[in-house]
């Protein structure tokens, strides 16, 4: 996950004021993408879920 600039090829959400941009390609395989900020005892973060790889990981994932 990094701070990027939206392409023309990229996929391009909001939700509660957060605009999201994730590659097109990148988004066809993880659909459907649950993109959580939490707070817990050892911080806060982003919390990524594709229900297809029955999973989650935080912060800089990118392979999830």
């Amino acid at each position: 996950m990094s701070l990027d600039e939206a392409k023309e090829e990229d996929k391009v959400f909001e939700e509660d004021g957060v605009t999201f941009v994730i590659d097109e390609q990148l988004f066809e395989q993880v659909k459907p993408v649950n993109i959580d900020f939490i707070t817990t005892d050892r911080g806060s973060g982003f919390s990524i879920t594709s229900s297809l790889s029955g999973g989650s990981c935080g912060g800089s994932c990118c392979g999830c």
